[in-house]
This record gives structure tokens, sequence and C-alpha cells, in this order.
């Protein structure tokens, strides 16, 4: 029977997340008391040593974001900004963080600035998610008062000071450098890379992008090592994930587990199985950007080279469950009207492809079965020549689903009523 064990979301529904005494009444604040005493490379050391990889999605790993940034230069001006934007669909863990334990994050920030040497940082939190921008910023308040930000942080000499930003919304604002476009004030268009962020980031200096529930691993590898990080997982994806699981299952909702775990585990034990109790048919993982798997990869391990291996994504975390008699075809056309809606329009690839994708999925409903066979084809010709040509993830994004669906649902596509 899997369960629980909650690493990011250690202190989610022990303490008031708005009162920081309740955070430091269970240890918060320690850790970056500790790592104020530490070499900033011994920060970023400890980091790399513990394995973590981006909670956000691409499993990048983060020491190696964190060292790039470090060593770009020892006295510039550099940034560390927290990505809350969170628009992928299925997907909430960093929303959880946020309204439960908002600390987690504002501790794991100033431990990251403390690594790379940056004197302000930014959550960008998209802008419907209102009790997130509330507690996050009464938060920051509180650790003001604390003396956890601001000048001379706990008597140290380091200065680090952080603020909110809010999007308005935008998917494509979730890519690390289109988020920059927007913090900057500008139109949420991408960045042709490189340079990446750690080069020439936000107004051109030297920046660190992180992840809500990435951060909020901070405070706990510092406190506890990396060896005890690395202890839990595998070997190629140690430590805790935050899955959230929605669709045709009988308990959806937010739950954190060791890396490594299986797909049918986390569907039949903590999901509670179907609702009609009957073997699913899909499994949407990481969201309109992910893959649909079938049934028969409920022993899969959920792990980001393990999955890939299985021409599968582990994304952010989302799992989205279609039941033995869930339609996909709907799910198709919702997927593509929502990357049309959320192009940017600034390359014609994607601007052009996401509404012909969308077009094309829409003959589905009354095709015969072997006109769907050749729609579906033409679907994913058309996705990966978009994904060749595009400038950002977005236009890169439709192959995965269209791919794993002509792969595994080819006939189940074909012959629904």
């Amino acid at each position: 029977m899997l369960v629980e064990h909650r690493v990011a979301l250690r202190n989610s529904g022990k303490i008031n997340p708005e009162n920081i005494d309740d955070y430091i009444s269970r240890g918060g604040y320690s850790s970056l008391r500790k790592a104020l005493e530490l070499p900033p490379q011994t920060i970023v050391d400890e980091l790399t040593n513990a394995g973590l990889r981006g909670r956000g999605g691409a499993g990048f790993p983060t020491g190696t974001k964190n060292q790039s940034t470090a060593i770009v230069c020892t006295d510039c001006e550099k940034y560390v900004v927290c990505n809350a934007d969170e628009g992928e669909p299925g997907t909430f863990k960093d929303r959880i963080i946020m309204e439960t334990d908002p600390h987690s994050l504002i501790e794991g920030m100033i431990i990251a600035a403390k690594g790379v040497g940056a004197g302000y940082g930014f959550v960008y939190i998209r802008g419907e998610y209102y009790t997130s921008i509330e507690r996050v910023n009464k938060a920051i308040e509180q650790a003001r008062e604390y003396g956890f930000l601001g000048n001379n942080i706990l008597g140290s000499g380091f200065f680090f000071d952080i603020e909110v930003r809010l999007g308005a919304g935008s998917y494509l604002c979730g890519e690390e450098l289109t988020l920059l476009e927007s913090l900057e004030g500008k139109r949420g268009y991408p960045r042709i890379k490189p340079p990446f962020p750690a080069e020439k980031g936000l107004w051109g200096k030297p920046t660190l992008i992180n992840n809500v529930e990435t951060l909020a691993n901070f405070p706990v590898i510092i406190e506890k090592g990396a060896d005890w990080y690395r202890s839990l997982g595998n070997e190629k994806s140690s430590g805790t994930k935050i899955f959230t699981i929605s669709g045709y299952v009988n308990k959806p909702g937010f739950y954190e587990v060791e890396m490594g775990c299986k797909l049918g585990e986390l569907i039949n034990d903590l999901g509670q199985g179907t609702k009609d109790g009957k073997p699913w048919k899909a499994a949407l993982l990481g969201g309109a950007a992910g893959t649909f798997v079938p049934y028969s990869y409920s022993d899969a391990i959920m792990g980001y080279d393990k999955l890939r291996e299985n021409g599968a994504t582990l994304g952010s975390g989302a799992i989205i469950v279609a039941g033995s008699n869930t339609p996909l075809i709907p799910i198709v056309q919702s997927i593509q009207k929502f990357f049309k809606h959320e192009s940017c329009g600034k390359c014609v690839p994607c601007r052009v492809g996401t509404n012909y994708l969308y077009e094309q999925s829409l003959k589905l409903t009354n095709a015969t079965p072997i006109e769907r066979k050749e729609i579906l084809a033409d679907m994913v010709k058309q996705a990966k020549m978009v994904a060749k040509s595009s400038l950002c993830p977005l236009g890169q994004s439709p192959i995965l689903s269209l791919e794993s669906l002509q792969r595994h649902f080819e006939h189940d596509i074909a012959n629904e009523k």
C-alpha cells in the first residue's frame, strides 16, 4: 500500500499559514540560520549532491542551474525568481504550498539567494491565485518583521528582499524566459535561447528561476543533508514528488510520495481507484503538455528517466484519469482548443499550426473509423512540424499527447461512439 511521504508539504495542514510563529515552532527558518553560516558554494554543492531536479516539469538538475548562476560573476547584481505561474491543466501543487505553507517558499528563496549571491527576488504568481497572493504577501511582511528579509539578515551582513508580481493568466508565461519578459513589464513573448537566464535573465542580469515545489525542498535539504534526501526516491530521481490526481477517480487530490512509485499505486492506493471499480482506460500524465498511457502502464515507475524510456513524461506531476467508458475524442479536442487559445502568435508555425490541429480535431467527431485514423495521422505529422519550427515549448507540446494517442489508442479513437 503506497503511503505519503511529505517533504515539500511537511507543514501542510499542521500550521496556520498566516502565522509565522507556527512555522518557526516546526523548525522554520532554522535552515536559513544554518545556510547563513555556510559558504555560498557549500549551499550549491549540497543542492547538487542531493540530486534534486526541477519540479516544474522539465526535471532539469537544480544544482546545475544554481551553479551556473553562482559562477557567472561574483560581484554583479543577480536575481532569484520563483515561477508560481502554474498554468498546466490538472496541476495545482504550487497553489497548495503557497496557501498552506508560504514560509517554506520564502525560506527556500533566501537560501537560494545566499547560494548564488542574489540581492533581490520576485515571486511571479498567476493573477487568479487570490489566496496564494494574499498569503505569500503576508508571509513576506512577517519575514521582514522577524529579520529574515531585508538588510543584514539575522546579523549576517547578507541582504535579500522579495516582491510579489502578478501574471495575467498566460499559460506561456510558465516558460521561464517568457516569464521574464512579463516580469519586465513587456508582452509575454518567448525569448530565443541562448542566452539562458543564468547568463542574461531579468533586466539582462544573471537570474536563478525555480519552481515553488523545487524551492520548498531547499530548507529540508540544508537541514537534513544531501545524503538524507538522496535516500528517498531512486538513483536518477531522488526525493519526493507532489502528484495531483483528478478525473475519474474516487479521491482526487494532491499527494506527495517518494519518486519511483508505480502509476497504478498512485491511482488505486491514493486516488482509491476508479468510480465504477473497473480498470481505467487512459491516464494523461503531465497535463495538456503530457502523454497518454494505457492501463498496461500501471506498473510504470514514476521517475523522469524511467517514464521517458517508455515514451511517457512525468511533467508537473498531473495525472488525469479516464475511466473505461470515458470518450477520448472530447479530451483531444479540449487539449487542442487549449493550445490554440494559449498560443501567443509570435511565431507562424505555432500560430497557424495550433489552429489547424484544433480544426482537425473537430473533424474526428463525425468521421468514419478509417477517416479518424487518417485525421489522427495527419495531426501527428503536422504537430511534428510545429514542434520542430516553434520558438518555445508551447508549440513543441501538442505532439506529445497526439503521438502517444496514436501509439496506444488509435483503435479506441477510430471506433469511439
